[in-house]
């Protein structure tokens, strides 16, 4: 299957957003985990911490720019998704939620991005 235009974009941005994390010292654990919540971009470790990543990328910031891109729906999503991601661990770790944005190629990390009863 061919993937589309903007399916590229997004791999594309996804690849630089784990390359990006990668040379800060976080380790893949998995990528596009999909669920029937949700998915989740990347699942990141840094030390004992797990971290959810949502990448978003935009070459034009005139609807606002990447990070502004997620709608409280589309964090609902993300936070359902980890929760079901999380059944999966015994024990929990400690987790957080970030976004990686790139907005006109520039990579910006926001930790801790969606704060949720986890």
């Amino acid at each position: 299957m061919t993937r589309t235009e903007l399916q590229e974009i997004g791999h594309s941005g996804e690849e630089r957003a784990l390359a990006y994390l990668q040379r800060q010292g976080l380790t893949l654990v998995e990528r596009n985990f999909l669920c029937k919540v949700g998915e989740l971009d990347l699942v990141m470790r840094e030390g004992d911490t797990l971290v959810f990543v949502e990448v978003r990328e935009r070459s034009n910031p005139r609807y606002g720019g990447a990070a502004a891109s997620i709608t409280p729906a589309k964090r609902r999503r993300i936070v359902r998704a980890a929760q079901f991601y999380l059944l999966r661990c015994k024990p929990l770790p400690p987790c957080r939620i970030d976004i990686v944005a790139i907005d006109s190629g520039r990579i910006n990390w926001l930790r801790n991005a969606i704060i949720d009863q986890m």
